[in-house]
């Protein structure tokens, strides 16, 4: 079984050895690990652990916590399949998929922005139009677009009246950056977080910018 694990931790020396340690003694082997953002004094990283079939995600965050410097911001079940250069291929994996570059671009995206579900929103006469989803996109589906258009990447209110309730009662936060033109938008979601933290908005601004320049080319 494998966890992502997102941590805070003292950006000084020694730190990571020393959480890899306190993750290795319950069983715990580190699969993948990427900066998220790092700030003064501190670091925030996406682990990637596998543990011990049977093992229970609250070892990790107490092994973990051990630490001294280090709290456990978010721990979820990971499935995903670990590359090394994730929006390089899927932008390569986009350029070629003809008319079915949007489904493609959903499909992936989870794995690459670490995160639950992805789709494709545009607004219609009758409110918000679903036109891709990734295949964990939720059944219950956005009605009210008005929060488009959108001309940057940036993270969106989870409590907003456009919200389905279902999606706040989950605790789902959400991101979204335009795809082609600002009345389209690439919408992401983690259901129980964590939040998106400035340096993923701005990953996700590069890649959506990338992605428009692709969808203009014949």
């Amino acid at each position: 079984m494998s966890y992502l694990l997102r941590v805070y931790l003292q950006d000084r020396p020694g730190s990571l050895g020393l959480l890899a340690v306190s993750l290795g003694s319950i069983g715990a082997d580190i699969l993948s690990l990427d900066v998220v953002e790092r700030g003064e004094g501190y670091a925030v990283d996406d682990i990637v652990v596998e543990v011990p079939r049977g093992a229970l995600p609250d070892t990790l965050i107490t092994a973990a916590e051990k630490v001294d410097g280090v709290r456990v911001d978010s721990i979820r079940p990971y499935t995903g399949v670990l590359e090394t250069h994730r929006e390089l291929e899927l932008v390569n994996d986009i350029a070629g998929a003809g008319r079915e570059r949007l489904q493609v671009l959903v499909d992936a995206a989870p794995g690459v922005l670490r995160v639950a579900w992805a789709t494709i929103i545009t607004s219609g006469g009758a409110g918000a139009i679903q036109l891709f989803g990734s295949s964990s996109a939720p059944e219950t589906q956005v009605t009210d677009a008005s929060w488009l258009p959108i001309t940057h990447a940036q993270e969106l209110d989870p409590e907003s009246d456009w919200v389905p309730p279902l999606w706040r009662d989950m605790d789902t936060r959400l991101a979204a950056a335009p795809i082609g033109s600002p009345g389209k938008a690439l919408l992401l979601g983690r259901p129980g977080g964590p939040d998106f933290r400035p340096s993923e908005i701005t990953r996700l601004g590069y890649l959506s910018k990338i992605v428009t320049t692709v969808l203009a080319q014949p």
